[in-house]
């Protein structure tokens, strides 16, 4: 029953919502730098990429943004893309065609928030929110036509089951993350990140037109990189040092760090690049490892915050937040390295749908 429980809770984190002092829309500095550096890609694929006369029914040409929290990051990336493919259009002397933009993410995410905070001036284009997780269908057969996806796609569906199993090997004791764990942790999480990709790519197969194409961005690690040698890996793991610093003082029970997990997979191109050949239908265009300029300590523990904090109040309570992030800033602090770019690194995928299996059924999800 705990199993159970704990799974449930790791299913689906939102961000901080609203527009307050540790709010995502106001502590996503990090995430925008990534978005902001793939600009220039995301131009030059479109450029050399999308066919436009060959994709069918452009007008309207529909985008969707999967796992766009509460902006601003969303609108930055769908404004680029836009103007990218309005470019595009004009080029070719083909008359422009109108957009309809779907912003994704999880049903608690705070859409009204979202929504409320759209650019005043911005490229005019339809705007549709789409609530549920994209590890299922969630559009017609054959209808986007450009997909992107920003610093989403290293959450997993759920943490692994046997990660908070007592009688796993692969019960993860006083960690909430597989960074220092042994080898049986991280194949758990790996296996878990491989049924995710597997099902995410069979659905994004069955929604994006031939000729479309598809960007990931997402915090990932170069290949050959260990957990202990990545940035993102090593910023959970000191979360989980602190959980356990105050469950040693008796401030939280230790029982509940040992059932609360990180629900995050930290991928290599090698992984995905494995992932999409088995699948099939699409073609890898580009991929780009790209690194983070240095953090300051406050904005990173901030950062942080505003993506965990509502998992971790659902598990220990409100009461906790603001004495756990005091001790992850002193801890960043006093942990310069983390704050280097180093292997501080987001991953960059150019997919485009392939004209191949298109007979993939309605059901098959």
């Amino acid at each position: 029953m705990e199993v159970l429980k704990t799974s449930q809770i790791s299913e689906a984190f939102p961000m901080n919502g609203g527009d307050g002092r540790y709010s995502y829309a106001n502590n996503s500095i990090f995430q925008r730098s990534g978005i902001e550096s793939s600009k220039a890609i995301i131009e030059e694929a479109i450029v050399e990429k999308l066919d436009i006369e060959k994709l069918p029914n452009t007008n309207p040409f529909k985008i969707v943004d999967l796992g766009c929290s509460v902006g601003p990051n969303t609108f930055i990336a769908v404004q680029s893309i836009i103007k990218a493919v309005d470019l595009k259009f004009k080029s070719q002397a083909i008359s422009v065609p109108e957009f309809h933009v779907f912003f994704n993410d999880h049903k608690t995410n705070d859409f009204n928030t979202l929504f409320g905070s759209f650019p005043a001036e911005r490229r005019r284009y339809f705007a549709a929110g789409v609530p549920g997780s994209f590890y299922t269908r969630l559009f017609p057969l054959a209808s986007l036509h450009f997909v992107h996806s920003s610093t989403a796609l290293h959450w997993l569906s759920k943490v692994p089951i046997e990660v908070v199993d007592i009688h796993s090997p692969a019960w993860n004791k006083g960690r909430i993350h597989y960074t220092n764990a042994p080898i049986e942790v991280k194949e758990a999480y790996s296996a878990q990140f491989v049924k995710d990709m597997e099902t995410f790519l069979r659905a994004r197969a069955q929604e994006i037109v031939c000729g479309g194409l598809m960007v990931i961005l997402v915090l990932g690690v170069p290949n050959g990189t260990r957990p202990t040698q990545s940035i993102p890996c090593l910023l959970q793991d000191l979360l989980g040092s602190c959980l356990m610093d105050m469950a040693k003082m008796g401030i939280i029970d230790e029982a509940k760090v040992d059932e609360f997990n990180s629900p995050m997979y930290f991928m290599s191109p090698q992984e995905v690049e494995a992932l999409v050949e088995r699948n099939r239908c699409f073609s890898i265009e580009r991929v780009e490892v790209m690194r983070h300029p240095d953090c300051d300590a406050q904005l990173l523990s901030n950062t942080i915050r505003a993506v965990m904090e509502p998992g971790i109040r659902k598990h220990f309570g409100s009461e906790i937040i603001d004495e756990l992030f005091d001790r992850y800033t002193n801890k960043l602090v006093d942990s310069p390295s983390i704050l280097k770019s180093g292997t501080n690194t987001s991953l960059f995928f150019l997919l485009k749908r392939n004209g191949m299996h298109q007979s993939l059924s309605v059901t098959d999800h």
